[in-house]
C-alpha cells in the first residue's frame, strides 16, 4: 500500500481505493477472508478508526460483506464504474473480466426521441443497435444505442467483438462529453428474461447522450443493468 500522508485525500479513502483495486484486479477472490482491522492497522501503521472507515466504505460499495461470528469476506464480483463516458466493454476488460456481446438487433430505424437528442429531424433514419452484454458469461446489461447515419458502416461482427466507443474512435470520434441520467425501476418481462433475473429485482436504467468537443452529438443510449451485478461510483469534490 502506497499511502501519501501529505495528500489532501483522506487516508481511509486512499486505503479503500487501493483495496478496491486489489479486489478488482483479482488479488482477492470472492469468498476470501479479509484481513481484520486490528492486523491491518498494525501492519500499515494506521489508526484503527481509519482502517475501520476504509472497510466500511468497501462494505457500502458491496465489495466486502460482514458475517457475524465469522469475519469479513470478499463478495461476489460486481462491476463498479465511475460515472463516465467510457465503454462498459473496456471497463470490464480493465477489471480483468471477460466481456462478450450478443447482438439482439442492428437496423436502420426512425425514433423521434433519439433523433431529437442527436439534433436531427424527427423522421431521420438512425443506426439502431440493441445488444446484450455479458461479464464472465453472465448477462449484465441490455444496451440500446442510436447513432447518426455517418456510422452506418459499423457491422454486427464488430459489435460482437469490440466496445462501441472503440468503433467510434475508428470513425474519428476522439474525446466526448456525455450527459446521462440514472434511475431505478422494476424490469419488464422481456428484460427479466434476457438478464436472467426475477421481476422483483430492480434494474438500473441509464439514459445518455454523448457529444464531441465541438458540440455535435454522436450517440444516444438507453441501457438497463442488473442491480445485483453493477454499481456506479461517484467521487465528489468541493471547490
Amino acid at each position: 500500500m502506497a499511502l501519501d500522508r501529505a495528500s489532501p485525500i483522506p487516508l481511509y479513502f486512499q486505503l479503500a481505493e487501493q483495496l478496491a483495486a486489489a479486489i478488482a484486479g483479482g488479488q482477492a477472490q470472492p469468498g476470501d477472508p479479509f484481513e481484520n482491522e486490528v492486523a491491518m492497522s498494525e501492519r500499515l501503521g494506521l489508526s484503527r478508526p481509519t482502517v475501520r472507515r476504509a472497510i466500511h466504505h468497501l462494505v457500502d460499495q458491496g465489495l466486502l460483506v460482514r458475517r457475524q461470528g465469522r469475519g469479513t469476506f470478499v463478495t461476489s464480483r460486481r462491476v463498479h464504474r465511475r460515472v463516465s463516458k467510457g465503454s462498459l466493454y473496456e471497463d470490464l476488460s480493465i477489471q480483468g473480466r471477460n466481456p462478450s456481446t450478443k447482438v439482439l438487433s442492428r437496423a436502420n430505424e426512425r425514433y423521434p426521441k433519439a433523433a431529437a437528442a442527436l439534433d436531427l429531424e424527427p423522421d431521420a433514419e438512425l443506426l439502431a443497435l440493441r445488444r446484450l452484454r455479458f461479464a464472465d458469461g453472465e448477462p449484465l446489461a441490455i444496451m440500446q444505442n442510436w447513432l447518426p447515419p455517418r456510422f452506418i458502416s459499423i457491422t454486427q461482427e464488430q459489435l460482437e467483438q469490440r466496445g462501441l466507443y472503440s468503433m467510434l474512435r475508428d470513425h474519428g470520434v476522439g474525446s466526448v462529453v456525455a450527459h446521462q441520467s440514472i434511475s431505478a425501476r422494476l424490469p419488464t418481462a422481456e428484460e427479466s428474461e434476457l438478464l436472467g433475473i426475477s421481476g422483483r429485482l430492480p434494474v438500473i436504467a441509464l439514459s445518455r447522450t454523448a457529444f464531441e468537443p465541438g458540440g455535435a452529438p454522436v450517440e444516444h443510449a438507453e441501457h438497463v443493468y442488473r442491480s445485483d451485478g453493477y454499481a456506479i461510483d461517484l467521487v465528489l469534490e468541493e471547490n
